[in-house]
C-alpha cells in the first residue's frame, strides 16, 4: 500500500471510529441533537419503552461499532457501512430526513471502501 492509499485509510479508519463513538454517546446526553426525533412516528409507537431508551441502546450500538473500527477495522467498517445504509433505509422509508439518509449513504458508501481498503492489509 503506498503512502497515499494509507493515509486516506488511516483518515477514514479514525473518522470512522471516533464519530460512531461520539454519536454513541451523545444518545445519553442529547447535546449535539435529539436524536429520538430521527425516529419515524411509526417506529416509536410501537416501542415497548421510550424512544430516548431506544436511543440509548442505539447509541451502545454506534459506540461498539466505533471501536471495532478501531481495533478490527475491516469488519468494523463492514459494520458501520450496513448500520448506516439501516438508517438511511428507514429515514427514507418513512420520507422523513430524506437529507440525513442521503448523507447516511454516502457515508455508508465511504465506510465499505475502508473495509475494502482494509481486506489487503
Amino acid at each position: 500500500m503506498d503512502s497515499n492509499e494509507q493515509l486516506v485509510k488511516n483518515l477514514l479508519k479514525y473518522t470512522f471510529g471516533i464519530v460512531p463513538i461520539v454519536a454513541g454517546l451523545d444518545k445519553f446526553t442529547n447535546i449535539l441533537t435529539d436524536w429520538s426525533q430521527y425516529i419515524p412516528v411509526e417506529i416509536a409507537e410501537t416501542l415497548p419503552f421510550e424512544a430516548s431508551v431506544f436511543m440509548m441502546i442505539v447509541g451502545i450500538i454506534e459506540i461498539v461499532a466505533g471501536i471495532l473500527v478501531l481495533t478490527k477495522t475491516k469488519i468494523g467498517a463492514y459494520v458501520v457501512s450496513a448500520w448506516l445504509t439501516a438508517i438511511a433505509l428507514t429515514l427514507l422509508f418513512s420520507w422523513s430526513y430524506v437529507d440525513i439518509a442521503v448523507r447516511d449513504l454516502v457515508m455508508a458508501i465511504t465506510a465499505f471502501s475502508l473495509a475494502k481498503l482494509s481486506e489487503n492489509s
